[in-house]
């Protein structure tokens, strides 16, 4: 694993690594100039002479995402055939952190979490982007605590010859909806996810559990387990909602 952190790309030094994922490299970095904070995204991609345009319209569609619930894109380039973004830096860290795996969340912060990722999802999907990797460690927290959809990144890379290879893989299985684990995926398939990463705050676990081959053929082939059977005091109006998505 190479450590980058010094390294300048653009106008922008890296400071330290906030995280790694299936595809990409977080750091936290320093505008060289204003001293302001960013995030900087690496993604795990070498990208063919022919898949560089297609990551430049790509990303200047996602700079154009303009929502309070949105983690803005300020820049975007190439470091040696690898692709990059520079994101705001969201202070506050993950959903994840704030409600790590098991912990059950109280009713109304759900529904106030929802309200501001579905907008965020509708704003995306209007712009036809499918954000494919909806889960809690791609929602942050900005300096309100207000909720911030990120890490568009395999949105990003949906269109290059590497990720055409592999649609059935883009993604956590853990939130995949059946269509995108076959390789299909629609702005269904984030309302799906979203229904899954709900699940998980009300009761504090995924529907499905095990080796990833065994939860990749329950996502496909077996309804969820009831969530009032976990929780028996949640309206059936609400897990109707739930089981809906």
């Amino acid at each position: 694993m190479i450590d980058r952190i010094g390294q300048r790309l653009g106008h922008y030094r890296l400071i330290r690594k906030l995280g790694s994922g299936g595809f990409a490299d977080v750091y936290q970095a320093e505008h060289i100039y204003l001293n302001t904070l960013a995030a900087v995204k690496l993604l795990n991609a070498n990208l063919a002479s022919g898949d560089i345009q297609n990551f430049h319209n790509e990303a200047r569609t996602i700079a154009r995402l303009v929502h309070p619930h949105i983690v803005r894109i300020l820049d975007f380039g190439m470091e040696e055939s690898i692709p990059y973004l520079v994101m705001e830096y969201a202070p506050n860290g993950t959903m994840r952190q704030r409600h790590p795996k098991g912990t059950q969340v109280p009713l109304s912060l759900v529904v106030k979490y929802v309200r501001q990722v579905a907008s965020a999802l509708q704003h995306a999907h209007t712009h036809r982007l499918i954000h494919r990797d909806v889960k809690p460690e791609n929602l942050l927290l900005g300096s309100n605590n207000e909720l911030l959809l990120g890490d568009f990144g395999a949105a990003l890379l949906t269109r290059t010859s590497l990720m055409l290879s592999a649609q059935n893989i883009i993604g956590t299985i853990s939130y995949m909806a059946p269509e995108q684990l076959q390789g299909r995926p629609s702005p269904a398939s984030d309302q799906y996810a979203l229904g899954i990463v709900v699940y998980e705050w009300l009761c504090g676990s995924c529907p499905f559990q095990g080796p990833l081959a065994v939860v990749h053929n329950l996502q496909l082939y077996e309804p969820p387990p009831s969530l009032r059977a976990r929780i028996p005091a949640l309206s059936p109006a609400i897990e109707h909602v739930v089981m809906k998505a």
